[in-house]
């Protein structure tokens, strides 16, 4: 049991920090450049993506979790993991590649791969365990949403 809630733990941890450490190249622009950009109407305030986001992270590692506990010895497990994985570092990309190098087409582009790497992975989890698998709906539900908006915010800039 308590090998179960350190692997909980740790997938939560990384999560997190892979977030907060994404927030930094957020940080350096949402204040000054992401402010003069045309926006579009459904845009949310800048407030409220921190909390979403945070609740995402934690989903998602929960769900990380969830998967490891199963043993990563197992193929299935190793596979499910890995695409987590990668998925974990294109969403840090994005946020990179927007608001770091302050380039929204590009920032589609990753974003698209993002979401094909999420849609891979929720199919593993959802070999492994689905309860994990469905805690990365809210996660793909966003991203989805975050597409369109960069999207339209490429369009109008």
């Amino acid at each position: 049991m308590k090998r179960k809630i350190t692997y909980l733990f740790i997938a939560v941890f990384i999560c997190v920090l892979v977030g907060f450490l994404s927030s930094f190249a957020t940080q350096s622009s949402v204040n000054d450049w992401y402010v003069t950009l045309n926006k579009p109407s459904f845009n949310p305030p800048n407030w409220i993506f921190a909390p979403v986001w945070s609740v995402l992270y934690i989903l998602m590692g929960i769900a990380a979790g969830l998967v490891w506990i199963k043993g990563f010895y197992h193929v299935w497990v190793k596979t499910a993991l890995y695409h987590f994985g990668f998925q974990l570092l294109l969403n840090a990309l994005w946020s990179i590649v927007f608001f770091g190098f302050k380039n929204p087409f590009w920032a589609l582009i990753v974003i698209g791969a993002l979401l094909i790497s999420i849609v891979l992975t929720f199919r593993w989890f959802k070999v492994v365990n689905k309860l994990a698998a469905y805690l990365l709906i809210p996660y793909f539900l966003w991203v989805c949403f975050a597409t369109l908006l960069n999207f339209k915010i490429w369009q109008l800039n």
